[in-house]
């Protein structure tokens, strides 16, 4: 019997289906302390990113796509809009230093206050975000002299910072809000001189668009256009708090922590996900049915967790699955497709890494019709490798936030042409994780799930160096403090939850993504320097003194990896 051509199997031939994730993340930049904002990039990747993912899905009403919600980042949102009303309402201060400076009537004397708004407000991108604004551009050049040398401080004056602030913030502005927003408008055509008035004005811009983000999703959600789904609550690797040794089934000589797992693992790892799911569904209305673990990171005792919370589907990186299939004896096997793993009953599909990168690092730098003309010949391409069969899935899965301001308008003309031309596509089904379920595809059987990230298929990035294990063993002693005084039961209840709370944000995996010295020195040391007043507060929450091991320096950085280190590639 001949074998059947190319032109047969057309002839029965189905749409690829490709569902489009982004995940949305920002770690706790709040001190719980003092209440004060570290760092002030949640609420600007909200005027930015996160209003204009949400209107060009608005626009086409077509669409289909999936986007995960941390909680951690619904928690901030919410201290922000809380922050505005105390400001509008009350006349109180901002606790975000950057709101407090654009805010206040003067920017002051010191040469500290003046020399923190200059460091943050040339913290932006150089093609697209800086040199796009002539009159930004030229403020940026006068604090950069600043910095380099301070002295000069003395001679820049109000009006100048004013302007400096205001430029900022117009250029961090969503592409679809500097269109359609008259205030926004009417600043960037006034371009100088800012008053007083005009930063309030900018305020009350700002604190409308947070106010409209969840409830903007939460409709977008109930329209069918948008599945949500979540993350554990502050965002921990959860194979890591489970097992350390689990990093070991890619990394076999890793040198790994001094304490040999981390102190009651199973327990925190379950209260992530218990917090996470009441967070989301008191902010959305519902309960998701999708879990993006924190970084694709997956193991075979985290996907038992994930079974225990009834989530129907998981993802991870592909080089989880490549590394699954060879150790489960490889087999051909379609990789665009979903699997299941033992006897769990959730189906875990996996990110083509390649498409997923092209989004993340290469197409900024293309002609947005190039890039999605490219895109779509690789779908095709994938299409027919896998014999045009009926549940053939792509999951492009990266970053919904940190590429954008690599593009050119934020992203905004790549992102309406790859939507437009994917929906108008009959041989591509847009959908969604959750509606491709329905059309119940039977999954790839796997005996064994490999522990990953979608890094490189590995947990390297948080686990494995010099650093990182550093970060554990202050962690794991500071957990090992918690269940002490917890048992005492000497914490009234209030303090006990404060302190649970704080012992949540340590555990978050972003502290451990910056160590090591192949990021910026800069990026490093703010992350360093947050993740030691985070372990401070946990021991005053406690009420116990704060080891002298926190004082010192955990990693320095000095490198300058692609996309200043937010985002890295799936594929080492």
């Amino acid at each position: 019997m001949s074998r059947e051509s190319v032109t047969e199997k057309k002839q029965r031939a189905f749409p690829v289906n490709v569902v489009l994730c982004w995940h949305m993340h920002q770690p706790q930049y709040q001190d719980q302390f003092n209440r004060q904002f570290h760092l002030p990039w949640t609420y600007l990747h909200a005027i930015k990113d996160y209003v204009d993912m949400a209107a060009v899905v608005e626009e086409l009403p077509q669409c289909k796509v999936v986007v995960n919600f941390t909680p951690v980042l619904l928690d901030q949102l919410d201290d922000y809009i809380h922050q505005f009303d105390c400001f509008f309402q009350r006349g109180e201060h901002f606790v975000d230093a950057l709101l407090q400076a654009l805010a206040a009537p003067t920017i002051g004397n010191t040469e500290t206050q003046r020399l923190a708004v200059v460091k943050q407000c040339v913290r932006a991108n150089e093609n697209r975000l800086i040199r796009r604004f002539e009159p930004f551009q030229e403020l940026v050049q006068l604090a950069r002299l600043a910095l380099v040398k301070p002295a000069c401080l003395a001679y820049l004056d109000e009006q100048f910072f004013s302007d400096l602030l205001v430029w900022y913030h117009l250029v961090w502005m969503g592409e679809t809000v500097r269109a359609r927003n008259e205030t926004v408008q009417r600043l960037l055509r006034k371009a100088r001189g800012f008053t007083q008035n005009d930063r309030r004005d900018l305020l009350g811009v700002i604190d409308q668009l947070l106010r409209t983000i969840v409830p903007r999703y939460r409709q977008l959600a109930e329209s069918g256009q948008m599945e949500l789904s979540v993350t554990p609550d502050k965002h921990p690797i959860l194979p890591l708090l489970l097992d350390f040794q689990s990093a070991r089934e890619t990394m076999p000589h890793a040198p790994m922590p001094r304490h040999k797992a981390y102190p009651g693992g199973d327990e925190r790892a379950r209260d992530h996900l218990q917090r996470g799911i009441a967070l989301f569904e008191r902010h959305f209305g519902f309960r998701p049915v999708g879990c993006w673990p924190s970084e694709g990171a997956l193991s075979q005792e985290t996907l038992h967790l994930l079974q225990d919370a009834e989530f129907q589907w998981t993802a991870s990186g592909g080089g989880v699955l490549g590394n699954s299939r060879h150790a489960s004896g490889g087999g051909d096997v379609c990789i665009h497709h979903p699997f299941r793993f033992e006897a769990s009953n959730v189906t875990c599909f996996f990110r083509d890494d390649n498409l997923s990168d092209l989004i993340g690092f290469t197409y900024s730098g293309w002609n947005e019709e190039d890039a999605v003309n490219n895109l779509l010949h690789h779908i095709h391409n994938i299409r027919a490798a896998c014999g045009y069969a009926e549940h053939t899935i792509v999951p492009i899965i990266l970053d919904g936030e940190n590429c954008w301001e690599h593009y050119a308008a934020n992203g905004y003309p790549f992102l309406k042409n790859l939507y437009s031309k994917l929906i108008e596509d009959p041989d591509i089904r847009l959908t969604t994780f959750r509606d491709y379920l329905k059309t119940r595809p039977v999954p790839t059987r796997l005996n064994k799930l490999v522990a990953g990230s979608w890094v490189y298929g590995t947990l390297s990035t948080w686990i494995g160096d010099q650093g990182k294990n550093l970060a554990w063993d202050l962690l794991c002693q500071a957990k090992q403090d918690f269940d002490r005084v917890m048992h005492a039961g000497t914490l009234a209840p209030e303090q006990a939850e404060r302190a649970r709370e704080q012992l949540a944000i340590c555990e978050g995996s972003d502290w451990f993504w910056w160590f090591g010295d192949y990021n910026p020195a800069e990026s490093v040391a703010d992350f360093d320097n947050l993740y030691r007043c985070h372990l401070k507060n946990l021991y005053r929450f406690l009420g116990e003194p704060a080891p002298p091991a926190l004082d010192q320096i955990i990693s320095r950085g000095g490198g300058a990896p692609e996309n200043d280190g937010v985002m890295r590639r799936g594929q080492g």
